[in-house]
């Protein structure tokens, strides 16, 4: 396995503490194959995936990855993150060199404390994206808060980028151009 499949991969035990809760799930020959019809392309194995009140948040599967691979690829600097997770993306920041630091804001206290005991190189601050006022300019800004991808989305991603338009040099957020494609396209049919 290379070292990005490495860093990926989810490495804290399944536990719980209050809301949020983390388990390992597997994924046969069978669900693999059902996966790619539905576009998400899972290879067979064991995986993690994280819930917050009943409703599940992420998982540590190739899809993920691949969702999150623009901001993987343009993280460099003093980085912030919009949303702890599983600590995916703050594993693949922080294996990078070209990345001096790492802040995660948070909203949940259940997943800081179930996750980001496995951080303490990382500040995690426990505030929501749409209250948190940064300090300085952040080479780096992700904003990963949403447990789904739809077009609903997007009126909060537009205000996240303008809250950190002044305080970022380059900022994404999750599936954002995927989302914005599919908005035309729902706009075209009208």
């Amino acid at each position: 396995m290379d070292k990005i499949k490495d860093v990926w991969k989810c490495n804290i035990p399944d536990g719980e503490i209050g809301e949020a809760r983390i388990e390992s799930f597997n994924v046969d020959d069978h669900g693999a194959r059902m996966s790619s019809i539905r576009g998400s392309w899972i290879v067979p194995g064991e995986y993690k995936r994280l819930y917050v009140g009943g409703q599940l948040m992420m998982s540590d599967t190739p899809s993920e990855k691949r969702d999150h691979r623009w901001f993987i690829d343009k993280a460099r600097g003093d980085v912030l993150i919009n949303g702890l997770g599983l600590g995916c993306c703050v594993r693949e920041a922080l294996s990078k060199d070209c990345v001096n630091s790492v802040t995660v804001i948070e909203k949940s206290r259940d997943v800081i404390e179930l996750v980001g005991r496995y951080f303490p190189e990382v500040e995690i601050i426990h505030s929501c994206a749409f209250d948190y006022k940064p300090s300085f300019v952040y080479e780096t800004v992700w904003h990963d808060i949403w447990p789904d991808i739809c077009t609903d989305n997007l009126t909060e991603m537009h205000r996240l980028h303008r809250k950190y338009g002044r305080k970022s040099v380059w900022q994404g957020s999750w599936s954002r151009e995927r989302l914005e494609y599919m908005r035309k396209r729902e706009r075209s049919y009208c």
